[in-house]
């Protein structure tokens, strides 16, 4: 992860590789590099994701340059998905307010510089399978699987069952 001086997170990604991280956030977000173990409350966030508390990385500040108001709506939408409940790319463009933005709206996942923090991962296509992400198909199924497993551990059962 590369978080800027304010705390914001400004590149995150299923990799150690540090320039493949530097490479995804855009040059006016760009900075002088330090490498540290710990990011405060960031590091805690995404230890608690992984432990099973999906919610933990929703309120993670991140920082990333739009080239318009359709990239701003649309990584905003992304934080709205639910962990554990994967939309397809028509529904996330809808949920952007442009429903036949379909492209655009997959072009916003391959844009995102913050996956995990925006989760585009939580993104598939229309009959089910996985689309594309950045950071590789498997660490994206790893990703979604994670997330349903632990929502169902979490949510139990909806209703009495008698047998």
């Amino acid at each position: 992860m590369a978080v800027g001086p304010a705390g914001a997170v400004r590149g995150a990604g299923c990799t150690s590789d540090v320039a493949a991280v530097l490479a995804v956030i855009h040059p006016s977000l760009r900075g002088p590099v330090r490498e540290h173990r710990e990011l405060g409350g960031v590091t805690d966030a995404v230890r608690a994701y992984f432990d099973g508390e999906l919610t933990a990385i929703d309120a993670v500040p991140v920082e990333q340059h739009a080239d318009g108001a359709f990239l701003s709506e649309a990584w905003r939408a992304l934080r709205d998905i639910k962990a554990g409940a994967p939309v397809s790319y028509a529904a996330f463009a809808a949920r952007t307010g442009r429903p036949t933005a379909i492209r655009a709206a997959a072009a916003a996942c391959a844009r995102n510089a913050v996956a995990l923090f925006v989760p585009c991962h939580r993104v598939i296509r229309s009959d089910g399978s996985l689309g594309g992400y950045r950071w590789g198909l498997a660490a994206k199924r790893w990703l979604l699987d994670h997330e349903q497993r632990e929502r169902a551990l979490t949510s139990g059962p909806t209703e009495d069952r008698v047998v």
